[in-house]
């Protein structure tokens, strides 16, 4: 027999709570429609030696299930711009056959209705037309499966959450927040009272798995009060990811009269921008009786940005190591991999980002140092020059890495080696283009600023010779933000007069240094130092050769010491 049931075991919320009652050596049966839960929780790390999964649609009369204890009911279409019969299929109905079923378990302690903070407390039908089908359907399903439970004596909790932050969340709040990274919130809808609640998935999920052992009867608003008002919560996501805020808003009653495509918000979000406070006195006392603590609400904030950077809101998949926002130099910085103990630091060229060197770094025996380059990729501008931004960055390093440039990084790179060669075990350049022939002008119209910023990834690839990958469609989403394009675009003109420079300094280097091109990409200056060509290659080996870049970076000319 199975302790729980989850029904829509594969939303944002229901696979959370999976993996928490798994791996509290509970055994779950997972209700879904389609199975793309268990390849999410192998993905996790999470034990499936307790699952189950049992095929259902909750639309239907609810029969043949195995017999549990618990049944929560995480099913839901959350979505605007449903239908009112689509919206109410799952939402009513699929909520209402759940109370049905539950009601026949001979052993059922306790059926778990995850509802939303803004149901409605009043009787009657909803206005669809007024609130939009999901709210509707949402207050309708809350006092139908109250009534219904009532009805039948069905032990029901009801838990109501605000907007529930993690991975993996991109709608909603999301929105807003992907328009404020990509420069598209000139305004902020609401006022300056406007308060938009959220909780964390993680205590969320905990939350749930506590309330079978609890008495019935009781119904939870579960949400973090301290929650700032959106333009500060806005306002501290903008400064955490370095972009600009909006300093003007739009009150909801205005956007509701103006057209759609002139505020560019779905008439459905703005039912949630008001300044409503909530009960949570009840939820606040049950978690402090079984021990939650609520995560400190700004730091989950700024980690939920970090994370919805990394996927870029859910059009892909983030690199496997630790990622997100650090202030380096003045600057929020985008950094990637080990900022203390990293076997390579990994410095990328134009004009991409720190992704450049995922397809190397899954070849190297270390952790590795990855980051977007000041005002370039996801890092905003530092005021710091170069030269002081990689030195701050390398200040948390307790290791003595071997240090790797690509093409235009290599000035920055040589001239933090040559100034500290006791924190580096070896130096490694990759297409250093102040020794390689200048690009020819047809190449340098093409990465012109108002180009760049409209280049498609495929025309992006071929521009660079490189397939069209990952890593090209991550620099594609960057260029395309404020300021990114016109930067790379400074940064290559800038470049002419710097080769002199750069070529003196490699006299003045004592640290190991290692050259690497790839042979149709050729040094056409000869230095004297130790030199890998890897054969096919051009300006770009990380994305067409890494496992014989990263082979070349495992040499032992090249290899990191300890502290």
């Amino acid at each position: 027999m199975d302790d729980a049931i989850v029904f829509g075991a594969t939303g944002f919320i229901g696979r959370s709570l999976v993996a928490e009652l798994l791996a509290r050596g509970q055994r779950v049966a997972a209700a879904v429609r389609n199975d793309t839960l268990t390849p999410w929780l192998t993905s996790q790390g999470v034990d499936l030696s307790r699952l189950g999964i049992v095929t259902v649609d909750i639309t239907r009369p609810l029969a043949d299930l195995p017999d549990v204890r618990d049944v929560y009911n995480a099913a839901g279409r959350f979505a605007f711009g449903l239908s009112e019969r689509d919206a109410r299929s799952v939402n009513v109905t699929g909520a209402l056959h759940v109370v049905e079923w539950a009601a026949t378990l001979p052993r059922l302690r306790r059926l778990v209705h995850i509802s939303g903070y803004r149901v409605s407390a009043a009787d009657g039908h909803p206005d669809y037309a007024e609130l939009g089908a999901y709210e509707a359907s949402k207050s309708e399903a809350d006092l139908a499966v109250r009534a219904r439970a009532e009805e039948l004596s069905v032990p029901l909790t009801v838990a109501n959450p605000s907007t529930v932050i993690g991975p993996g969340q991109y709608i909603g709040l999301a929105t807003l927040v992907e328009d404020l990274w990509h420069g598209r919130l000139p305004a902020l809808p609401g006022s300056s009272d406007t308060f938009l609640p959220v909780t964390t998935i993680d205590y969320f999920v905990r939350f749930l798995a506590e309330i079978p052992a609890s008495p019935a009867g009781e119904h939870y608003w579960v949400l973090d009060d301290d929650t700032p008002l959106l333009p500060e919560l806005i306002g501290a996501m903008a400064a955490h990811m370095g972009v600009r805020a909006p300093r003007r808003t739009l009150p909801v009653g205005l956007l509701r009269r103006l057209p759609r495509r002139l505020t560019g918000a779905d008439p459905e979000t703005l039912s949630f921008l008001s300044a409503d406070r909530y009960p949570t006195a009840s939820a606040d006392a049950f978690a402090a009786g079984v021990g939650l603590e609520k995560p400190p609400v700004t730091q989950a904030l700024r980690t939920w940005a970090d994370d919805l950077v990394a996927a870029r809101f859910g059009s892909a998949s983030p690199w496997r190591s630790p990622y997100g926002f650090h202030t380096v130099a003045g600057a929020p910085t985008w950094v990637t991999g080990d900022r203390e103990h990293p076997s390579h630091v990994l410095l990328h060229g134009l004009p991409m980002n720190g992704d450049l060197w995922k397809p190397v770094a899954a070849h190297l025996p270390g952790p590795v140092l990855a980051p977007d380059l000041p005002g370039l990729g996801r890092s905003a501008p530092s005021p710091e020059p170069i030269d002081v931004w990689l030195a701050d960055l390398m200040g948390p390093v307790r290791t003595r890495p071997v240090l790797v440039a690509h093409s235009l990084a290599c000035g920055a790179a040589l001239r933090f080696a040559a100034d500290h060669p006791d924190r580096l075990s070896g130096l490694v350049l990759v297409s250093p283009a102040f020794l390689q022939a200048p690009a020819p002008r047809r190449a340098r119209s093409a990465l012109a600023a108002p180009i760049l910023r409209r280049m498609p990834p495929p025309r992006l690839a071929r521009t660079l010779g490189v397939p069209d990958g990952p890593e090209v469609r991550s620099a594609t989403a960057d260029l395309r933000r404020p300021g990114v394009a016109r930067r790379v675009t400074a940064s290559l003109r800038g470049h002419t007069v710097q080769r002199r420079e750069w070529r003196a300094l490699l006299d003045r280097v004592t640290v190991p240094v290692q050259i690497v091109v790839g042979s149709t990409d050729p040094l056409t200056e000869p230095v004297d130092l130790p030199m890998a060509e890897i054969a096919g290659a051009g300006h770009y080996p990380q994305l067409t050769h890494p496992t014989q870049l990263a082979a070349h970076l495992r040499s032992p000319a090249a290899a990191p010491t300890g502290a």
